[in-house]
Formats: structure tokens, sequence, C-alpha cells
């Protein structure tokens, strides 16, 4: 399931149009659903659903229509953003992940 479509399930259901970032979670929430169902574990899955797309209804209609393409960052231009932010906030080298 894409995130799109996770964020169209979530809007069907709960009435609220997800934002496109918290959608991500929404998907990882689903995913992770479906997972428990396959091996049988029960778990209580809580996410943050920390804002609204109603100013992303044309992002919503683009991906509808098509127009929506996905885009995946090259390897370069991750480590050229990782450095950025590693010059900008040095003390993120600190956090164990």
């Amino acid at each position: 399931m894409e995130v799109f479509d996770a964020a169209r399930l979530f809007a069907k259901e709960e009435g609220i149009i997800p934002a496109p970032e918290p959608s991500h979670a929404i998907k990882g929430v689903i995913d992770e659903a479906f997972r428990c169902k396959e091996t049988g574990d029960e778990k209580v899955i809580l996410f943050l659903l920390c804002g609204h797309g109603y100013f992303d209804v044309q992002a919503f209609d683009d991906y509808l229509q098509g127009k929506l393409q996905p885009y995946e960052y090259s390897e370069d231009e991750v480590r050229k953003a990782m450095k950025k932010l590693n010059e900008r906030y040095p003390w993120l080298k600190t956090i164990p992940y």
C-alpha cells in the first residue's frame, strides 16, 4: 500500500484528510497491522496525526489523476542533505540510531 492510498483509506474511514507527512505514519500503522494479522501478534498500535491535509488537497487530486509521479532521491542527494544537516546541527551525530 502506498502512502497516498493509506491516506485515502484513513480519510474514508475516519473522515479526516491527513496531511502528507503523517500519511507516512498511517501507512506504517497499516503495514504493521497487516503484519500482526499474518503473524497472529496482538498489539496496540498508536500514532500521532499531527496535521490535516486541507491545504494539500491539490496533491491528493494530482495523485488520483495519475499526475503525481514517484520520486526517489539518489544516494548522492541524500549524502549532500545529510552533510548539510550535520553541519547545521552537529548534535545530530550524538543521537544513537
